[in-house]
């Protein structure tokens, strides 16, 4: 039977809140939505992929906003579910590169509901491949144990599944991270990881050829490791390592390039691309993504990434 869906992610929404002004400065904030999970869902959307987004979302004065321009994307929402509980918001400034003000409210939020219930396995067999992150392991414990499950049940019908722990030290602590990473990188095909973040505080290694051999011992096929030290992602796969530079040196806002990044190089990875193709193709969409302010307005479109890359 023919796959429908390329990709699954799960995740949490949340309403964003931008400006390119301190926010204590700013009079207009700019309204659209985030999400690591599906800022990577959206990314691999608008490169051709087709998409599903399993969350929860809060039944408040911001749920027809967020439905109706998932919609429009083209995102499959079957399995959204709804709560009465409200959904997250954050506001994000970015006065200059050198300056960031982020602020989160996602503490008791809808995506939180999500359980174990709402992975559905036929939906999940109906896939190519299931990603998600250790934030939204976060969000609560029944979608850490929701995450571990669609993982489980991916691997077990040679589905591809995909993680980035995304650790960022005011969501979780290095303690939290990486016992949210033992849970599931037994299932895990496919690893991104920040060298600025997840290899410190839950690998706790330095050593790029290192890292990559050690989660090579574990299992995990592909790694790629981003280096913002380096300006480029490193790719390990099939015992190989290559270095792919990072796209654009006109950067903007970097708030998430690296989630454009990881549905960009899953949507390559599904469409014939080589791991070390795939890492040229998603440093583009991450590039272009970058040049500009926001989490998933500014992800750039097929036309364009791939002319780009083209070049390249």
């Amino acid at each position: 039977m023919e796959k429908k869906i390329d990709i699954i992610t799960i995740g949490e929404s949340l309403v964003e809140f931008s400006t390119d002004m301190k926010l204590e400065d700013a009079e207009c904030l700019h309204k659209y939505y985030g999400g690591d999970t599906l800022a990577a869902a959206v990314s691999a959307l608008r490169l051709g992929s087709e998409v599903g987004f399993i969350t929860c979302v809060g039944e408040d004065c911001f749920k027809n906003y967020l439905i109706n321009n998932w919609k429009s994307e083209g995102l499959d929402i079957s399995q959204v579910k709804f709560s009465p509980d409200r959904n997250g918001i954050y506001f994000i400034a970015r006065p200059s590169i050198a300056q960031k003000e982020i602020v989160h409210y996602r503490k008791k939020i809808a995506p939180a509901k999500l359980t174990i219930e709402d992975i559905a396995p036929d939906y999940i067999a109906n896939s190519k491949a299931v990603y998600s992150s250790g934030i939204t392991q976060s969000l609560s414990l029944s979608v850490k144990e929701a995450v571990a499950y669609a993982f489980k049940a991916a691997k077990e019908l040679g589905i591809i599944t995909a993680y980035d722990p995304n650790f960022h030290p005011h969501i979780t602590t290095p303690e939290e991270a990486r016992e949210n990473f033992n849970e599931v990188i037994s299932d895990i095909d496919i690893l991104f990881l920040s060298a600025k973040y997840d290899t410190v505080n839950i690998l706790e290694l330095t050593s790029v050829e290192n890292i990559i051999k050690k989660l090579w011992d574990a299992g995990v096929g592909t790694v790629v490791l981003k280096s913002g030290a380096d300006k480029g992602y490193y790719t390990g796969s099939g015992g190989n390592i290559v270095f792919t530079k990072f796209y654009t040196q006109n950067v903007v806002d970097t708030t998430c390039s690296g989630d454009t990044f990881n549905g960009a190089f899953l949507h390559a990875v599904l469409h014939g691309c080589s791991p070390f193709e795939a890492a040229k193709l998603a440093s583009v969409a991450a590039g272009l993504q970058a040049e500009k302010i926001g989490a998933i307005k500014p992800i750039p479109y097929k036309d364009e990434v791939y002319s780009l890359y083209g070049e390249g």
